[in-house]
């Protein structure tokens, strides 16, 4: 597949190393030398020195024979992203999509007005970012969760402490333990150190594992309350950055929450925020990083901690402050991906990375159409995917376990109509069925080949 990206920013070098591992043909086109010889160091990408939305630029870049073009320079207006993407498809690429910093855009009427345009897909890294929060907010027993078919199934990722259970336990022995009529589940991988691991039945849990569950709805609670785990009520929360991620999920939150505590060094980002928020969301201006602002804001009587500033290292210190202080759910936002680990080793409890939760968007793009939403979970470098089952797919030819589906992929779920159930080797799989497939990268491109 031909991919060109406008854009080596922090999410257009993330995706275009990620997609030239994919046997893809890459070309980034960026105004930055520098940024540019920097990405070129690091992946197997052509680099094109030149203007964003430079007709010359695009003709030189082969877009007219790419078959993907993604606009994502934060460095410009984000209209230019918008003018860029439509440039390219009167150029002739069949698919384009823009980053955007603008919600207006994102409304349902206006994404059809765009789309009426030419513009395949628009996102908001930031505003994806912050829904991911939100819903670490509503689901604070796990590290990471997410829902097929508005919740028949649900996936959720468990971090094992020294407490816990599941310790030096086969995976058989806890099916065994948990399973029943009511209660079906599957662990579809366990994330160990910088590993990703397949199930397998004699396989034993250890310490800091990251299990991942796929479960029925009904199913979760009680596997919960097996590994002692328990979703705490967040009646109050202190968010450190009044930063765009940060403005979202104290809007998105303040109706649902009793007090919401918003500290940011820079006096202008809170003058403004506190004008856009409700009045249970309070806005001081402080260092969020001295202990003594934040024994003098009483942190110690909030339920959730989010950092969200601009620096990693803030970010990641601050929760592990926070957590010194009580707070029992502390999430940070961690754009390096070689500290996603060391945040969770030190005690974080879950970790946002804007990269990771635009790329699957973007990956999705690069799939057949049968593939729902695809979604890189923090801990492992595997990826979610559901599809809808064309008619006549190789994956309604026989029971899973008659089918020499990937090794390094295991199919989760299947949801039917108002129906759901966890998968077994004698599934059969039928044309509509919406499948949740968990896969580690070298599969991905075989899995897809089984729902054309």
């Amino acid at each position: 597949m031909r991919i060109v990206i406008e854009g080596a920013g922090e999410v257009g070098s993330h995706l275009a190393k990620m997609l030239s591992t994919e046997a893809n043909e890459i070309t980034v086109i960026d105004a930055d030398e520098t940024r540019l010889a920097k990405l070129s160091s690091t992946a197997d990408v052509v680099t094109l020195n030149g203007g964003a939305s430079s007709i010359t630029t695009l003709k030189e870049a082969g877009v007219e024979k790419a078959d993907l073009f993604i606009a994502v320079n934060p460095f410009t207006s984000q209209d230019v992203n918008v003018v860029s993407a439509l440039l390219a498809k009167k150029l002739g690429c069949p698919k384009v999509c823009a980053r955007v910093d603008d919600e207006e855009y994102l409304s349902y009427e206006n994404k059809y007005l765009f789309t009426e345009m030419g513009i395949d897909m628009m996102f908001y890294p930031e505003k994806i970012a912050a829904g991911e929060i939100v819903d670490l907010l509503k689901r604070t027993a796990s590290t990471e969760s997410m829902d097929f078919a508005r919740g028949r199934l649900q996936m959720a990722v468990f971090k094992l402490e020294e407490d816990s259970p599941l310790l030096d336990m086969k995976l058989t022995e806890f099916t065994a333990a948990v399973s029943s009529e009511q209660v079906q589940f599957r662990v579809v991988a366990v994330s160990r150190g910088a590993e990703t691991l397949m199930p397998r039945p004699d396989m034993r849990f250890k310490y800091h594992d990251l299990v991942f569950i796929i479960t029925k709805r009904e199913g979760l609670e009680p596997i919960m309350t097996f590994l002692g785990k328990s979703n705490i009520e967040v009646g109050k929360m202190m968010i450190l950055g009044a930063s765009q991620i940060g403005g979202m999920v104290a809007k998105m939150m303040s109706k649902q929450m009793e007090t919401i505590k918003v500290i940011d060094l820079d006096r202008q980002r809170c003058l403004e925020l506190s004008e856009k928020t409700d009045d249970n969301v309070i806005v001081v201006h402080g260092d969020g990083r001295n202990s003594d602002l934040l024994i003098e804001e009483n942190i110690k009587d909030y339920d959730a901690f989010v950092a969200v500033t601009g620096n990693d290292e803030a970010n990641i210190l601050a929760c592990v402050v926070a957590r010194k202080f009580g707070v029992p759910r502390t999430i940070a936002q961690v754009e390096n991906l070689e500290y996603v680990k060391l945040a969770e080793d030190m005690g974080v409890d879950a970790v946002i990375n804007k990269k990771l939760v635009t790329a699957g968007r973007i990956f999705k793009m690069t799939l057949s159409n049968k593939v729902r939403f695809v979604k890189y979970m923090n801990g492992t470098d595997a990826e979610v995917l559901e599809y809808i089952v064309a008619p006549g797919s190789m994956i309604t030819k026989h029971p899973l376990r008659e089918l020499t589906f990937p090794q390094n992929a295991i199919i989760g779920g299947v949801i039917r109509g108002k129906d759901s159930f966890i998968a077994v080797g004698d599934t059969q799989i039928e044309a509509y069925d919406r499948v949740a497939v968990f896969a580690l990268p070298s599969a991905v491109k075989e899995v897809d080949k089984f729902f054309k």
